[in-house]
C-alpha cells in the first residue's frame, strides 16, 4: 500500500506513543478477527510507522485513525482507490433515497471522517498525486451535496411545495441548480477546504402548486442544504458551506431565481466574478436548467470584444494586489500562503486573468484547473513554458504544505504557525529533518511565484497602496485589512465592505460596468487622500452617503481621473469639513461650479457680482415655492465656496465673515420681500405701515461663520388712522406685523431638500421671548429707554438694518444711534458687564482656549470690551461707535477711550479667534478635543491660526507648541480684560438698586 520511507517521521514521540497505545486498546476491544489483523498491523514496520506518522504529528488524524480500525484495516486490504471507491459507492446505494434528514446527516459525516482518514494517508504515504488527493475531495463534497439536494427536494415534494416530473429522481425537471464554486468547482478542493456553492432556481421551469411561496420554498432548500453539510453534530461535520458567491449576497436571498440572476450578471457582474465563473460547475439538481444556466453565463465570462478599459479593469484584479519583481519582505512565520505574497491566489489569478482576456476568442483556455489553464496558455503562446513549470512545481509545494497545516488540527486556515515550534513541527510533517531547509524552500517558491505575478501587467500602475488593496471576492483579503490599518482605518472590514459594494451596481452611480472601471482606478488615489484627514472611517461614510445621492457615475468619475486635485479637494471635505460634506452630497453638481477657473478667485463683495448673481438665479423662480428652493440651493453653494476657500487657506474665518453677512443681506431682504408679497395676496397691505429687518449678533456685525444662526428683529410702524390690513382677511397692526414676520422665520428655517436657509434666532427682541415676535417703533424707542437691560443695549451695538423699507430703516436707524448715545451711569454699566460676564463664565466656563467664544480671553471677553466702551463713551463720543468689534475697539483708540498699543492687541486677538472660529465651526462637530487633534486638522488648524507662520515648505508645528501660543494670547486678552472691565467693577459697591439680569 505505502512504503514506510515515505512516512514523515513524528514530531512529537510522546503523542506518537499515545497514539500507538491507544490502537492497541482498541485493537484489543474488537471482535477476535479484527483484534488479530489490528495487533499484527501495529507491530509491523509499516503499521506502526504510519500509526506515528498520523497520531505523532496530526491530533485530529491520531484520533479518527483509532476510531476507525475497520476502515483501515479495509484500506490496508484493498488499497487506498478501491476502498475510495467503494466508501462512495456505499453512500450512494445507502442514502439515495433517504427521507429522514438525521438519518443523511450520520451517513454522510460517517463517510466525511472516513474519507479524510484515507486521503491523509494517501497524501501523506506519497501514493496520490496532488490531482488525485484534490479530486477525491471534491467528488466526496459532490456526491454530498448532491444526495442532500435530493433529500431536500424529495421532502419538499412530498409536503406538496413543489410538483416532481419524476419523484423518483426528483432532480429531473426540479429547476434547482446548485454550482459548485472555486476549487470544487475546479475539482482542487484542499484538505479542509469549505465549498462555495451558489443555489439558484430556474422559475421558468420550477412546478409549483404555490407559486407565491417559489422563493421560500428555495429559500429554505438552501438553508436547510447549508445545515445538512455544515453544523456540528455528535458525529462532526460534512463540508463548511459559503453560499456568498451568489449575485450581491448582501442584498439577496440565499436562492436566487435565474431570472434575478441574470439580470445582475448582464448588468453589474463584475471581473472578479467572471473569474470566479470560469470555475463554476452545476453539481446537483436540475442538470438540464444547470446546462442551461451556464451556457446563458458564457458571454458574460467570456467577452470576445474586449476595450482598454475593460482590459484595464482585469488587470485590476492583479494590480490590487502589492507584488514587486525582486522584493522580498516575506518571513515565513505566520504566513499565508493562500493569499499572503508569492501565494497561491497569485497563481490562480495569474491563470484566471489572462483566461478573462484570451478565452472570448480562444476557446482552448476555456479551463477550470488552475494548472491546466496555465499550460493551455502556453500552448497558444501566451506564457512561457519556464515559467508554467515554476509556477506548477511552487503550486504543487504550497497545496502540499496547505493540507499538512489542515491536517494537524482539521482547521481550514492557510498560516504557517506564528511560532518556531509550530514551523519546527510542520517541517517534520512534511518530511524535512532541517526546518531551516523547509523555510529556505519554502521562501524560494513564495519569491519565484512574486517574480513572476508581478510580471503579469507589470507596465500597468498599481492600485495597491502600500500594501494590497484588494476588494473582490467575499472574505476580507487579510493583506488588505493590514494595509488599511496602516493607513488609519479603525473599522478596515467596515470599509473593504463599503468600497465593495459600490461594484455591486446597488447605486445609480455604479450601475453602469463603466463607472465601475473607473472607480476601480479611483478607489486607491480616493482612500490615500481619506485617510490624511482626522476621521478616515467617517470620511469614507460620508463619500458613500455622496456616492448614494449621486444620479450618474460615468461623468464624475472621468472628472476626477482627469482632475485628481479635485478628487483630492473632495475627500477633504468629506474627512475634514461635515458642513460642506452635507452640501455637497446634497447637490453633487457644486463640483461643476468647482472646476471653473475663477472659483478660487477672491470671494466678491455683494457690490461686485454677488447681488446680481443672486438676482439672476432668482429670476428663475416661477413661485413662492420655487424662491424658497433656489434661495437655497444659491446660498448653499456660496458657502460651499467660502468653506472650501477657508479649506484651501486661500480666506480664512475672519477675512470670510463679510462674505458670509453679504449672503444673508441679500438672501433674507429678497426674500422678505417675497414673503410681504404672499401675505398681501391674503390680508392685504396695511395703509400707512412699513416693516424694517434688524440683523443683530454676529450677522449685525458683518461676522458670520459658515454655520452660523442669524439673529433678527423686526420693527414696523403705522402712520395714519388705519386699524386693519386692506385684505380679505383683514388684521390690526400688531397681528399684521407678527404673522408676517412668522411667515418670514418660517421662509427662511422651513426643512427643504436642500435644507434650511439659516436657522432664526429672534431673542434680541425687545422682552426676548416674553416679548411680541414684531415691535412697534414706538414700542422700540421706550424699551430702549426705560426698560432695556443692559446686555440688550450691547447687543445693540451690533444692530442695523438690512432690509425693508428705506425711509423706516433711516428712523430706526437713529433710534438705534440714540439709544446707544444716551447717558448713562458708568458704575452701573460697568457693574453690569462684569457681572454679566461672571454669570456667563459661571455656566459656560472652560479651560479649553479652543472654544474661543467662551474661555477667558476670547471672544466673549473682547466683545464685552468693545460694547462697554461704547456705551461708556457713546454720549461724549459717539464717533466711538461701530457694529464691528475691531473697528470699535480701532475707535477706541482714535477717540482716546482706550490705549493704541492695547487696541491693536486686542485687535490681534480678535482676529486670531475668528480665524480659529471660523476654521473649526468648518471642520468640527463641536468645539476641538486637544486630545484628538489628527496631523490633518492640526496642519489646517495651524494654517488658520498664525497664516504667517506657515511658509511653505517649512516643517508644521506640533500640537503642543500651537496650544502653548493660544493660552499665551488668551492669557494676555484676558489680563486686558481684567484690568479695563473686572478689576475697576470690583472696586466698585453693589448698586443699591441692582436687579439680576436675565440671560438672553
Amino acid at each position: 500500500m505505502f512504503s514506510p520511507t515515505a512516512l514523515p517521521k513524528a514530531f512529537d514521540a510522546a503523542q506518537a506513543a499515545l497514539g500507538l497505545e491507544r490502537w492497541r486498546q482498541q485493537a484489543a476491544a474488537a471482535e477476535p478477527e479484527l483484534r488479530t489483523w489490528a495487533a499484527g498491523f501495529a507491530d509491523s514496520t509499516p503499521g506502526r510507522t504510519l500509526i506515528e506518522a498520523l497520531c505523532g504529528n496530526s491530533p485530529y488524524l491520531g484520533h479518527a485513525l483509532t476510531r476507525e480500525l475497520p476502515f483501515v484495516r479495509s484500506v490496508a486490504e484493498d488499497g487506498f482507490d478501491a476502498s475510495f471507491a467503494a466508501l462512495l459507492t456505499a453512500l450512494e446505494t445507502e442514502h439515495a433515497g433517504e427521507r429522514a434528514m438525521d438519518r443523511l446527516m450520520t451517513g454522510l459525516r460517517l463517510a466525511k471522517r472516513r474519507a479524510a482518514l484515507l486521503i491523509a494517508m494517501a497524501d501523506i504515504a506519497g501514493a496520490w498525486t496532488l490531482e488525485r488527493v484534490t479530486g477525491a475531495l471534491s467528488d466526496l463534497a459532490e456526491t454530498a451535496v448532491r444526495l442532500a439536494a435530493a433529500h431536500l427536494l424529495r421532502r419538499a415534494g412530498e409536503a406538496g411545495t413543489l410538483t416532481l416530473p419524476d419523484p423518483e429522481r426528483p432532480w429531473v425537471g426540479s429547476g434547482l441548480i446548485v454550482l459548485g464554486m472555486g476549487k470544487l468547482g475546479g475539482r482542487e478542493l484542499n484538505y479542509s477546504s469549505d465549498i462555495d456553492l451558489i443555489v439558484l432556481y430556474d422559475d421558468a421551469v420550477v412546478r409549483t402548486p404555490q407559486p407565491d411561496n417559489l422563493a421560500r420554498t428555495f429559500i429554505r432548500i438552501a438553508r436547510d442544504l447549508v445545515r445538512i453539510m455544515d453544523e456540528h453534530t455528535k458525529d462532526g461535520y460534512v463540508f463548511r458551506t459559503d453560499l456568498r458567491l451568489r449575485p450581491d449576497p448582501g442584498a439577496t436571498p440565499l436562492a436566487v431565481s435565474v431570472s434575478a440572476a441574470e439580470i445582475y450578471y448582464g448588468s453589474v457582474g463584475q471581473n472578479w466574478e467572471r473569474a470566479a465563473m470560469i470555475k463554476a460547475r452545476a453539481i446537483a439538481g436540475d442538470p438540464d436548467a444547470g446546462a442551461n444556466f451556464l451556457r446563458f453565463l458564457e458571454p458574460f465570462i467570456w467577452r470576445r470584444n474586449l476595450d482598454f478599459a475593460a482590459i484595464q479593469d482585469i488587470h485590476s484584479i492583479k494590480r490590487q494586489i502589492n507584488a514587486h519583481k525582486g522584493h522580498r519582505e516575506v518571513t515565513v512565520n505566520g504566513h499565508d500562503i493562500k493569499v499572503g505574497r508569492g501565494g497561491i491566489r497569485e497563481i490562480e489569478f495569474f491563470a484566471q486573468t489572462q483566461q478573462l482576456i484570451f478565452g472570448g476568442r480562444d476557446t482552448r483556455v476555456r479551463i477550470a484547473p488552475t494548472l491546466r489553464a496555465n499550460q493551455a496558455l502556453c500552448d497558444i503562446g501566451r506564457v512561457p513554458q519556464q515559467t508554467v513549470d515554476e509556477l506548477a512545481e511552487a503550486y504543487r509545494f504550497l497545496r502540499r504544505v496547505e493540507h499538512r497545516i489542515q491536517m494537524t488540527n482539521d482547521q481550514q486556515t492557510h498560516r504557517i504557525p506564528a511560532d518556531d515550534a509550530g514551523v519546527a513541527q510542520l517541517a517534520v510533517f512534511l518530511g524535512y529533518d532541517d526546518p531551516a531547509a523547509f523555510r529556505a524552500d519554502l521562501l524560494t517558491r513564495l519569491g519565484r511565484v512574486e517574480d513572476r505575478y508581478a510580471e503579469l501587467f507589470e507596465e500597468a500602475p498599481s492600485l495597491s497602496g502600500p500594501g494590497n488593496l484588494v476588494f473582490t471576492g467575499t472574505d476580507d483579503d487579510p493583506g488588505t485589512v493590514e494595509t488599511l490599518r496602516g493607513m488609519g482605518y479603525a473599522d478596515p472590514s467596515r470599509v473593504i465592505a463599503v468600497v465593495s459594494s459600490w461594484h455591486r451596481g446597488r447605486y445609480r452611480a455604479t450601475r453602469s460596468a463603466r463607472a465601475r472601471e473607473l472607480l476601480t482606478e479611483l478607489t486607491p488615489a480616493l482612500l490615500t487622500d481619506l485617510a490624511k484627514t482626522p476621521a478616515p472611517d467617517t470620511a469614507l461614510m460620508n463619500v458613500d452617503g455622496f456616492l448614494e445621492k449621486l444620479p450618474a457615475g460615468v461623468g464624475l468619475f472621468s472628472l476626477f481621473v482627469a482632475n485628481p486635485w479635485l478628487l483630492e479637494l473632495v475627500a477633504e471635505i468629506m474627512g475634514t469639513a461635515p458642513q460642506l460634506a452635507a452640501t455637497l452630497s446634497r447637490n453633487p453638481s457644486l463640483l461643476d461650479a468647482v472646476i471653473s477657473p475663477d472659483f478660487f478667485d477672491p470671494l466678491p463683495a455683494k457690490d461686485q457680482g454677488l447681488a446680481d448673481d443672486h438676482a439672476r438665479v432668482m429670476a428663475a423662480a416661477r413661485d413662492f415655492e420655487d424662491a424658497l428652493t433656489l434661495s437655497r440651493r444659491w446660498t448653499n453653494d456660496q458657502r460651499f465656496r467660502a468653506g472650501a476657500h477657508i479649506l484651501r487657506g486661500i480666506t480664512d474665518g475672519d477675512r470670510c465673515g463679510a462674505f458670509l453677512a453679504d449672503l444673508a443681506d441679500i438672501v433674507v431682504p429678497d426674500l422678505a420681500r417675497r414673503v410681504e408679497e404672499e401675505f398681501a395676496a391674503r390680508h392685504g397691505r396695511m395703509p400707512g405701515g412699513a416693516w424694517v429687518v434688524v440683523a443683530m449678533g454676529k450677522l449685525g456685525s458683518r461676522q458670520l461663520t459658515i454655520t452660523s444662526d442669524i439673529d433678527l428683529i423686526v420693527i414696523y410702524d403705522v402712520r395714519g388712522e388705519a386699524r386693519v390690513s386692506d385684505g380679505a382677511k383683514p388684521l390690526s397692526p400688531n397681528e399684521y406685523y407678527i404673522k408676517l414676520t412668522q411667515r418670514l422665520t418660517n421662509a427662511i428655517t422651513a426643512p427643504m431638500a436642500d435644507g434650511r436657509l439659516y436657522e432664526v434666532d429672534m431673542r434680541l427682541r425687545p422682552s426676548g421671548n416674553a416679548g411680541p415676535l414684531a415691535t412697534s417703533l414706538d414700542a422700540f424707542v421706550k424699551y430702549q429707554a426705560t426698560d432695556a437691560w443692559t446686555w440688550e443695549q450691547m447687543a445693540l451695538t451690533r444692530a442695523r438694518v438690512i432690509g425693508g423699507d428705506p425711509a423706516l430703516a433711516g428712523r430706526v436707524e437713529a433710534a438705534i444711534r440714540a439709544a446707544l448715545t444716551a447717558p448713562r451711569d458708568p458704575d452701573k454699566l460697568l457693574w453690569d458687564v462684569a457681572d454679566m460676564r461672571r454669570r456667563i463664565d459661571k455656566e459656560f466656563g472652560t479651560p479649553n482656549p479652543w472654544n474661543v467664544k467662551y474661555a477667558r480671553g476670547g471672544l466673549i471677553d473682547l466683545e464685552f470690551i468693545a460694547q462697554y466702551l461704547q456705551l461708556r463713551h457713546g454720549h461724549d463720543r459717539p464717533d466711538i461707535l461701530n457694529i464691528g468689534t475691531v473697528l470699535a475697539l480701532r475707535n477706541a483708540a482714535r477717540t482716546g477711550a482706550l490705549d493704541p498699543e492695547v487696541a491693536l492687541e486686542l485687535e490681534s486677538a480678535v482676529r486670531l479667534w475668528r480665524r480659529v472660529q471660523g476654521f473649526l465651526r468648518l471642520t468640527t462637530a463641536g468645539v476641538l478635543d486637544p486630545e484628538q487633534v489628527s496631523p490633518t486638522l492640526l496642519a489646517g488648524l495651524a494654517r488658520a491660526a498664525f497664516p504667517a507662520s506657515q511658509k511653505e515648505g517649512e516643517e508644521a508645528v506640533d500640537f503642543a507648541a500651537l496650544d502653548s501660543r493660544i493660552r499665551a494670547v488668551a492669557a494676555r486678552a484676558h489680563a486686558h480684560y481684567r484690568s479695563l472691565v473686572e478689576e475697576p467693577a470690583a472696586r466698585l459697591t453693589p448698586p443699591a438698586s441692582h436687579q439680576e439680569q436675565k440671560l438672553p
